[in-house]
């Protein structure tokens, strides 16, 4: 065990978040144990477990953090190409799977059924839909079917990104092909894809 640092509450939370972070990406979610982190984090078991209940509930505050800064890197400015700004959004959370292969690997098979793994996740699906729906300016019935469009496609995609890692099957760009082409196929048979996205020429 390193030598124990006095820190204030927030400090110690943030440490062992960025300790668990750096665990849960570096191996799979069943070889990290709440010791490790304790160790790493140079605290007692005990400590540990007075800021986190058990290994799911840490998992639970890394992700809601991860998923927290993804939206913040990912910003929707109406006044710009929904689709250049879609298709740049798309590689923020690209980097981050690749970076963090296990800890996304965690989320979307492992701790699949863990109903806080799955608000986290069902949050950042619904606030990207939110904010992509707000830029368009879209009212009424077709608002509601675009955002229909966009749910399931955020879930494709999220399909698609779990089975790159999974499998790697595809290469990076080819994952990042299909997603756009998706979202093309699925938005224009509903509306003029062109002036909905951007997306001309």
């Amino acid at each position: 065990m390193t030598a124990r640092r006095r820190l204030s509450p927030d400090e110690r939370r943030k440490e062992l978040l960025d300790v668990g972070a750096h665990l849960f990406a570096a191996k799979p979610y069943d070889d990290v144990l709440m010791e490790d982190v304790a160790e790493r984090a140079g605290i007692s078991r005990a400590l540990l477990y007075r800021y986190f209940p058990n290994k799911s509930a840490l998992f639970a505050a890394i992700y809601r953090q991860a998923a927290d800064r993804l939206l913040d890197g990912t910003p929707i400015d109406p006044a710009e190409s929904l689709l250049e700004q879609l298709s740049a959004g798309l590689d923020v959370h690209f980097d981050y799977f690749a970076a963090n292969r296990h800890t996304v690997l965690a989320a979307n098979r492992v701790l699949a059924g863990d109903p806080a793994i799955q608000t986290i996740i069902n949050d950042e699906l619904a606030e990207l839909s939110r904010r992509v729906l707000d830029a368009t300016g879209l009212e009424g019935p077709a608002r509601d079917t675009v955002s229909a469009v966009l749910t399931s496609w955020l879930v494709f995609v999220r399909a698609l990104c779990v089975d790159w890692l999974t499998n790697e099957a595809f290469s990076r760009a080819e994952l990042h092909d299909m997603s756009v082409g998706a979202l093309l196929g699925a938005l224009g048979a509903v509306t003029d894809v062109d002036r909905f996205l951007g997306a001309e020429g």
